[in-house]
């Protein structure tokens, strides 16, 4: 884990921040909330059930970077890793992301969302993890609980309400 810390008043809930990610194995949940432009990336073993999730801001990270929980990218080869050094196997391994809005009307480029997301999938396509599940885009933010034993998401927006995928 990577800056996240267990919640003293549910002890099964793991909070992710912004540029953090943590793996938890069993009865956790991994909770995470302002997804705006950052994407929620949540990876399960089902076998294994060891889960992982990772709060990203940005999609590529420099040569130098030191964090790289803040980015796309290094944040999904770290997250990986420290699941398969709790007995996940990089085959079983399955994702579902959530967030990747577009929150400002910039009209310059790309949104920081959109990269986000085709980042993600990039990355890991290349690792052959599938994507199962995602709630991407909008202009809406997201939070979301992730259930390591299940690997249920529960994606919450002010505007849409609840659901699991």
């Amino acid at each position: 884990m990577v800056g996240s810390a267990r919640d003293p008043d549910d002890p099964r809930r793991i909070r992710v921040g912004v540029s953090e990610y943590a793996v938890a194995e069993g009865d956790a949940l991994l909770t995470t909330s302002g997804l705006g432009s950052c994407l929620g990336v949540a990876l399960h073993d089902a076998d294994a059930e060891v889960a992982g999730l990772l709060h990203a801001m940005l999609p590529t990270a420099g040569a130098s970077d030191s964090l790289p929980a803040k980015y796309v990218d290094a944040g999904i080869a770290r997250t990986l890793g420290a699941m398969e050094e709790r007995g996940a196997h990089p085959r079983r391994i399955a994702a579902k992301l959530a967030g990747g809005s577009e929150m400002l009307d910039l009209s310059v480029a790309e949104s920081v969302g959109a990269r986000n997301v085709e980042t993600a999938r990039e990355v890991l396509g290349d690792a052959g993890v599938p994507i199962r599940a995602a709630d991407v885009g909008g202009g809406h933010g997201r939070s979301i609980q992730f259930d390591a034993t299940t690997g249920a998401l529960v994606i919450k927006t002010a505007h849409r309400g609840e659901r699991t995928v």
